[in-house]
C-alpha cells in the first residue's frame, strides 16, 4: 500500500475540525431517508392539494348569456328541406325575399332542394362589446339530409328579453360525409349540425354590476360552509381584516375599491389565492340508464352482509303453421305461436364485508362481489337503506 501523499494529509488536517459536523449531516440524511420511506410503506397522508379561489368561486352577475335565432341555409346540393313536409322553410324564404323586394305570386308553390330551416345558437361571454366576433351553432329543424357546404344567411340572434345582440352569418363547418345511390348510404358522423366560427358579430353589449356599489359577491361553485370560511380567511389574511365576509354557505362578499382599474386589480389578486381544497361530501352518483357508478372518496362503509342472486327469465318464440286437411273446403292456414317460458335463478351466498375506511377498500369489497353494475346498483341502495354506507345516493 502506498503511503499517503502530503496533499492527501494536508486536506485530512484541514477537514478534522469540521469532521464532527459532517458526521451529524451524514446521519441526519440517513434518519431523514429512512422516515420518507416508512411515510410512503405505512401509507400516510399526503398534504392537502391547494387550489386557486377562482377554481372554486365566479364573481356572481358576470356570466355569459344564451343566444338564438331562426335562420335559412341556402347553397345546399339538393340535401335541404322538403317543402311539401316543412311549409315554415317556404315562408323564411318568403319573408326573407319580401325584405329584399321581391313579392312571389300568392299561390306559387316553391320546391326547394337546396335550402334548409336551421335553429342558430350561441354564447354571448361576459363584457362582449359591439364588433367582437363569436362561435355559432346551426341545427337543422326540417328534413334536411346534410347542411354540408351549406351557407347561413343573415340571421339575428336575440337573448331572453327579446332584443337583437348579435348577427350571424357565414359557410358551415360539417365534420362529417355521406353519399346515397340506388337504395344504399353510407353515413360517418352527424350531418344535420355544423358551427361558423366566429360567425356572428356582437351588436349590442350586456351590462354587468361589476363596477356598481362598494361590494363584489363571489359565489362558490358548490355550496360548503368551510370552503366559504376558508375563502374569506384567505382573502382576509391577504387584503386586511374585513375586506370579505362569509354571507351563508354560497356567497363571500368583498369589499372592493370604487375605481375600476384598481377593482380589477383587486379581483386578480383574489383569484389568484390559494387555499387548502376540502373534503367533499360523500356521494354516489347513479346512473340508471347506462348503469354508471362513480363514488367521491369521501365514502365509507361499515360492518356489513350482503347476499344478492341473479334472476333470469327467457322468453322464446316459435310460429306454428296450421293447414287445413287436404281436399277439404272452407279450410285457411292458420299461423300461431308457441311461447315457452324459463326462469332460472342463480344460488347466492352471504358475504361478509367489512368496514372500509377508504375508498379504495370500498372498490375491493365491492369488486369481491363478483356482480355486474346493474347488480351494484341495487346492492349501494339496499347497502345505504340498511345504514352501512355514509353516503348520499344520487340517481341520474
Amino acid at each position: 500500500m502506498q503511503a499517503p501523499t502530503m496533499n492527501t494529509r494536508s486536506t485530512r488536517a484541514r477537514l478534522a475540525p469540521i469532521a464532527p459536523r459532517l458526521e451529524a449531516w451524514r446521519r441526519l440524511l440517513v434518519w431523514s431517508t429512512l422516515l420518507l420511506v416508512g411515510a410512503v410503506l405505512l401509507g400516510w397522508p399526503a398534504p392537502a392539494q391547494a387550489i386557486r379561489i377562482k377554481e372554486i368561486a365566479a364573481v356572481q352577475g358576470v356570466r355569459s348569456n344564451q343566444l338564438t335565432g331562426f335562420g335559412l341555409v341556402v347553397g345546399l346540393d339538393g340535401t335541404g328541406d322538403q317543402t311539401t313536409q316543412m311549409p315554415y322553410t317556404a315562408q323564411g324564404l318568403n319573408n326573407y325575399l319580401q325584405q329584399l323586394g321581391l313579392t312571389l305570386p300568392a299561390d306559387g308553390k316553391m320546391q326547394l332542394k337546396n335550402v334548409a330551416a336551421v335553429l342558430v345558437t350561441a354564447q354571448l361571454p361576459a363584457f362582449a362589446q359591439p364588433g367582437q366576433m363569436i362561435d355559432v351553432t346551426v341545427s337543422s329543424v326540417g328534413n334536411a339530409k346534410s347542411l354540408r357546404g351549406g351557407t347561413l344567411i343573415t340571421t339575428p340572434l336575440k337573448g331572453a328579453d327579446g332584443e337583437i345582440y348579435a348577427l350571424a352569418q357565414g359557410n358551415l363547418l360539417v365534420g362529417g360525409a355521406g353519399a346515397a345511390a340506388g337504395g344504399s348510404k353510407v353515413q360517418i358522423n352527424h350531418l344535420s349540425a355544423g358551427r361558423i366560427p366566429s360567425g356572428a358579430q356582437v351588436e349590442r353589449s350586456v351590462p354587468t354590476p361589476f363596477a356598481l356599489g362598494n361590494t363584489i359577491d363571489l359565489g362558490l361553485n358548490s355550496a360548503d360552509f368551510l370552503t366559504a370560511r376558508r375563502v374569506a380567511e384567505a382573502v382576509n389574511a391577504r387584503m386586511g381584516a374585513g375586506t370579505a365576509s362569509a354571507v351563508d354557505g354560497r356567497v363571500v362578499r368583498l369589499l372592493a375599491p370604487a375605481n375600476t382599474d384598481a377593482r380589477v386589480r383587486f379581483l386578480a389578486e383574489v383569484e389568484e389565492l390559494q387555499l387548502e381544497a376540502t373534503v367533499p361530501a360523500a356521494r354516489v352518483i347513479i346512473n340508471t340508464r347506462t348503469g354508471s357508478i362513480v363514488m367521491n372518496q369521501a365514502v365509507t362503509l361499515g360492518p356489513c352482509a350482503v347476499a344478492h342472486g341473479n334472476l333470469s327469465v327467457s322468453i322464446s318464440s316459435t310460429p306454428v303453421i296450421s293447414q287445413p286437411n287436404p281436399l277439404s273446403t272452407g279450410g285457411q292456414t292458420v299461423v300461431t305461436e308457441k311461447t315457452d317460458i324459463q326462469i332460472s335463478q342463480d344460488n347466492g351466498s352471504l358475504i361478509e364485508m367489512n368496514a372500509a375506511p377508504q375508498l379504495s377498500d370500498l372498490v375491493r369489497m365491492l369488486n369481491g362481489l363478483g356482480a355486474t353494475p346493474q347488480d351494484l346498483l341495487a346492492i349501494l341502495q339496499a347497502i345505504k337503506a340498511a345504514g352501512a354506507m355514509n353516503a348520499e345516493l344520487e340517481v341520474i
